[in-house]
């Protein structure tokens, strides 16, 4: 279990010391990472107890949450804009992109 949470704290050691300038492609291959430790350390809990030693640990490794929480936040609100600014885009050249029938005809006529 102590080989676990070990492991936990240096992948979340990791992302804490580069937080502000992780994208989002390293945020999801953390929270997958971290996945896969979080359940084997749930299925070690299932067999025994954690001491206080290892309570502790784990109540810091949580404390970290908040501001990785935040972060992926911040990124959600960036690709959300980016999504916007893209939309918008689009409804701006459709407006000038008008569909005309390949078969009208335009005439002019002489005052």
């Amino acid at each position: 279990m102590d080989e676990l949470i070990g492991q936990l704290e240096n992948l979340t050691t990791d992302l804490m010391n580069r937080l502000n300038v992780t994208s989002y492609e390293e945020m999801v291959r953390f929270v997958e990472s971290r996945q896969l430790l979080v359940n084997e350390l749930e299925e070690l809990l299932k067999q025994s107890a954690a001491d206080v030693g290892q309570t502790d640990r784990i109540k810091n490794l949580l404390s970290n949450d908040t501001a990785i929480i935040s972060r992926m936040n911040f990124l959600k609100g960036e690709a959300a804009d980016w999504l916007q600014q893209r939309n918008m885009a689009k409804v701006q050249r459709n407006a000038y992109e008008t569909a005309y029938s390949s078969d009208a005809i335009l005439m002019d006529r002489r005052k």
